[in-house]
């Protein structure tokens, strides 16, 4: 699909596709999960392998859209593949739970956790409400330029995030004396692992790498994304996978493990969050205002990406008339899809003043993971029916990556149908509303 056709500018290269990815990732998960993670198994090599497990199912995933993203390079990512592979409806329904739950939901945890990292600011904890729809509404204005100045703002937020995550890590392992007998001491080696507990901390841990597939969503303006797709996904989540598996050996390294759960989760509000009580432990209190500062950098840049590609599923929906034709209409000067912009982040802001954020957190994923298992299906579906179809990028190691993804999707989900029975129930009540709405908008198309 070329920019004549879609009105959409491809101005995204390699570099602003990498820091999308990057940076759509590393926001507030890394930061805060690791406490409700410990909370779950109570034990750091339980948590680690949480970590391991999120990372190499992100990566099987990642592997999955780049084929899937190489054949179909337009705006909308899992909308766009799910209509290709299965029709209107399925697609609907993806797209609606994107623009409700998965999209607004990811904003609005930003923005919460954005407020939770500057709490010591007594003017700050006194407004909260105001500083939450004041952030959305600022970034989203930003997105509302041309989509090149909206990569050039991520790739600047990405470049200070990796610095920060090395700074952070690298500090804690050269200042504070590591807890003795680190790796096998009965301060942080207990625990019994459930599957559940298990199940609940890898769910934790995937907020924290969820992002990963919003370079689909802007897939008609990469420059040539048949290339570039695949590499942003594959180096970003290995870039990501690195950073996370060094900074959270910090944290135990930094932190006995009673410190790392009492910290900032839903039972603790209002605690530090795990990474501000490790820098902590060598800064003191004279470092948390500053370390704060660090934190709501990352997490605006995450907010920041998610602004940015969330609105062109919308976008999509509207232009194939599966949607409010409204939201189709780009801005002729910047050529974004700023109404769909603004739509996401009156939903995001409604999202942010109801909702805690572990709360919003498991409704994204939840819903995300859903049709992440049923976006990989359609793999096989394009492997059998369109084997001409021009390919690019083919899966390593099919059928048996892909189908791990789908396997695994399908026990996540499963798992927190049964651990978080009200937030998945919630979940599931927003994809059904789809269905009636899919055939209210569908008579729009036969006009």
């Amino acid at each position: 699909m070329d920019t004549k056709s879609t009105g959409l500018v491809r101005a995204l290269g390699l570099r602003d596709s990498l820091a999308i990815v990057i940076g759509s990732m590393i926001g507030t998960g890394i930061f805060l999960k690791t406490t409700s993670m410990v909370q779950e198994v109570g034990a750091m090599h339980w948590v680690l392998l949480a970590w391991f497990v999120a990372g190499v199912l992100s990566l099987l995933g990642a592997f999955t859209y780049s084929e899937l993203g190489a054949m179909f390079p337009e705006a909308g990512g899992t909308y766009v593949y799910l209509r290709e592979g299965y029709g209107p409806l399925p697609a609907f329904l993806s797209g609606w739970v994107s623009f409700l739950v998965i999209s607004p939901g990811s904003i609005a945890a930003y923005a919460v956790a954005s407020v939770t990292f500057l709490n010591g600011y007594e003017w700050i904890r006194e407004h909260q409400s105001f500083v939450v729809i004041g952030l959305i509404g600022g970034f989203s204005l930003l997105n509302g330029l041309a989509v090149s100045f909206g990569g050039r703002v991520q790739s600047f937020f990405t470049g200070l995030k990796i610095a920060m995550v090395l700074l952070i890590a690298l500090a804690i392992f050269y200042h504070v004396p590591s807890q003795e007998s680190f790796l096998f001491s009965k301060s942080q080696s207990g625990g019994v692992l459930t599957w559940s507990g298990f199940g609940m901390a890898t769910l934790a841990a995937l907020w924290a790498y969820d992002g990963w597939d919003a370079i689909a969503r802007v897939g008609g303006e990469i420059l040539r994304p048949q290339r570039t797709l695949p590499l942003a996904l594959i180096f970003g989540i290995l870039t990501v996978f690195g950073l996370y598996a060094l900074i959270n050996v910090a944290y135990f390294w930094a932190l006995p493990l009673s410190e790392i759960q009492n910290a900032n989760s839903s039972l603790y509000p209002e605690a530090l969050p795990v990474a501000t009580k490790a820098v902590m432990s060598f800064m003191g209190d004279s470092g948390v205002q500053i370390l704060s500062f660090v934190f709501l950098i990352s997490t605006l840049g995450a907010m920041n990406g998610s602004i940015l590609t969330s609105a062109r599923v919308p976008y999509a929906m509207a232009k194939d008339q599966l949607f409010i034709r409204f939201l189709a209409k780009l801005s002729p000067h910047t050529h974004v899809p700023v109404r769909a912009i603004w739509f996401q982040s009156g939903l995001a802001m409604v999202m942010a003043l109801s909702g805690t954020f572990d709360q919003l957190t498991n409704y994204v994923v939840f819903s995300a993971w859903i049709f992440y298992g049923f976006t990989g299906i359609t793999l096989f579906v394009f492997r059998k029916k369109k084997p001409d179809l021009k390919r690019d990028f083919k899966v390593p190691g099919y059928p048996l990556v892909p189908a791990l993804f789908v396997g695994m999707s399908l026990l996540l989900v499963i798992n927190t149908l049964m651990e978080s029975p009200f937030e998945s129930f919630i979940g599931l009540c927003f994809l059904l509303s789809g269905i009636p709405a899919y055939f209210f908008f569908k008579p729009k198309i036969e006009v």
